[in-house]
């Protein structure tokens, strides 16, 4: 066994790779946003496109975990799930969330926060048909998401069941409890970190109809 670590306050690094100035940045978030997020897919960071996506249910508690961003447009942010899963639930009776990107290899983060609902039929059915075959068919056996099961061996059964099944030839539909939902932003923090802990954090809120800018405390 392990030993266990019993006092982490002397872990910690200093940041030093950049800074951020209200002058640096655009005028328009998500303009903003595409600069940064091309900076991360240049530097190949390990799926830059990753991010955590927090939603509450109706009680207020809060629930998160790792999502793929799946389209970044004007329109807003788009993400593909169950819709039975728990930030399915969550969004039916709270329609808003956040997301974060964390790329810590170049000591950035991104909130994103926001109205969410789910995106066309048309556009979750194209996307369903660009996924790898493989995706296809865990999508119509891992329902409800996260719900119990009783072994790793009895899913791998299910997958394995559908894949026999199905010809290779044969296009699946999408399933009705599958499909994709559309961030629409209301505010976006950019987080550049600093030495000292004295870090940039430029907020952007959508007031009227305009975007906002200004510095918070770190």
């Amino acid at each position: 066994m392990s030993d266990v670590i019993k006092d982490l306050s002397e872990l910690r690094l200093t940041y030093e790779k950049d800074e951020l100035h209200e002058e640096q940045v655009d005028a328009d978030p998500h303009q903003q946003f595409l600069v940064w997020f091309n900076l991360a897919l240049e530097a190949k960071l390990h799926e830059p496109y990753a991010m955590s996506l927090a939603t509450a249910d109706a009680q207020g508690r809060p629930h998160v975990r790792t999502v793929l961003l799946r389209g970044a447009t004007e329109a807003g942010y788009d993400f593909y799930t169950n819709y039975d899963s728990q930030k399915g639930l969550d969004l039916a009776v709270n329609p808003y969330a956040e997301f974060l990107f964390y790329w810590p290899e170049l000591e950035r983060q991104i909130r994103i926060g926001g109205h969410v609902a789910k995106i066309s039929l048309e556009e979750s059915t194209d996307y369903y048909h660009k996924r790898p075959r493989d995706s296809q068919i865990a999508a119509h056996i891992s329902t409800p998401q996260s719900g119990v099961i009783e072994s790793r061996e009895l899913l791998q059964q299910h997958f394995q069941e559908l894949h026999d099944r199905v010809e290779s030839n044969t296009e699946l539909e999408k399933p009705e409890f599958w499909g994709g939902y559309r961030l629409e932003p209301m505010h976006y923090e950019f987080w550049q970190g600093r030495p000292n802990r004295l870090h940039d954090r430029l907020s952007y809120e959508k007031l009227n109809g305009r975007w906002t800018l200004q510095r918070l405390m770190p």
